[in-house]
């Protein structure tokens, strides 16, 4: 039985989707702009071994809006432990969820265990970016966040009723270039539209996505990777996007730092793990449930 509910996080509602079931538990959390519903194929595909239970993070979904920060949501996920009456659950996530379930880790030695899907923040910086000629980096950073800027100013933006129908089917039209499930796909889109005195807005807003781009810009992951406590997997992409092949020597780049971060935090801490997922881009969760599924279970048996 897959039951929805909302949960009380103090100032704000969290949205929850529990898949049932009586296996170990699983958090399972989404990327920025994404929500729980994003991850539906994966948590299927995780339960004959776990009892998974995905969530809307703040700013997303069906979940209230809230000032964002890593204390904030690790709060917002500590609330629906506690009223979900889950026992030490392992937390996995994707992007953005990744770096929370990475912070749980290190907040929460008694986890039995994180996963990180990919979950990384974009370069910011040349040093980034090993291999790549400094010039050429920085010219390229500097046309990725002109990028980033131009996505985060459409961010919260009011949908005209009559584009919906359009956007819907393009949607569809996304799931199946994906080989996504395309009734899972729409569910997700809808699921971040709010619909208010007549008019149709997105979510997150441009305040949360700002907000996120700030966080993301200070997270240090090597030195959460060297110190965690608990039993930590980071799983990297090893190939980019269609959106991301305009950027293609920044990014290749970036993954061999990623890469070079994840084998320092390896060597320092003997409960960090990595493992580089072939043909994987930074849609993972979508690309290749089932083989996810088998990672983070076998991590989590181990």
């Amino acid at each position: 039985m897959i039951n929805d509910r909302l949960v009380d996080a103090g100032e704000l509602p969290i949205a929850v989707r529990d898949f049932g079931g009586d296996r170990p538990p699983l958090l399972l959390l989404h990327g920025a702009g994404g929500n729980l519903a994003m991850l539906t194929t994966l948590a299927r595909a995780l339960r004959p071994r776990h009892r998974v239970i995905t969530m809307d993070l703040r700013g997303h979904g069906r979940s209230g809006d809230g000032p964002w920060s890593w204390d904030a949501a690790l709060g917002d996920i500590a609330a629906v432990t506690v009223q979900m009456e889950l026992d030490r659950p392992a937390v996995a996530g994707h992007s953005l969820g990744g770096m929370l379930a990475v912070l749980w880790g290190q907040r929460h030695p008694e986890a039995p265990g994180v996963i990180g899907l990919d979950g990384n923040p974009p370069p910011t910086r040349p040093e980034h970016l090993p291999g790549l000629d400094p010039e050429k980096a920085a010219g390229e950073l500097a046309r990725l966040h002109s990028l980033f800027d131009a996505m985060q100013a459409q961010a919260g933006g009011t949908i005209p009723a009559t584009d919906l129908p359009d956007l819907v089917e393009r949607q569809q039209m996304a799931a199946r270039d994906m080989g996504a499930n395309e009734k899972v796909w729409v569910e997700g889109f809808r699921r971040n539209l709010v619909h208010r005195d007549g008019e149709t807005s997105t979510r997150p807003t441009a305040e949360t996505a700002g907000s996120l781009r700030t966080l993301m810009k200070d997270l240090d992951l090597g030195t959460v990777y060297a110190s965690t406590p608990a039993p930590t997997l980071a799983v990297l992409a090893t190939r980019d996007l269609p959106e991301q092949e305009a950027f293609a020597d920044l990014y290749a780049a970036h993954r061999r730092y990623l890469v070079e971060q994840a084998a320092a935090g390896a060597k320092a801490n003997p409960r960090m793990r990595y493992l580089q997922l072939a043909d994987a881009s930074h849609a993972m969760v979508v690309e290749q449930p089932e083989p996810l599924a088998q990672v983070i279970g076998d991590f989590l048996e181990r």
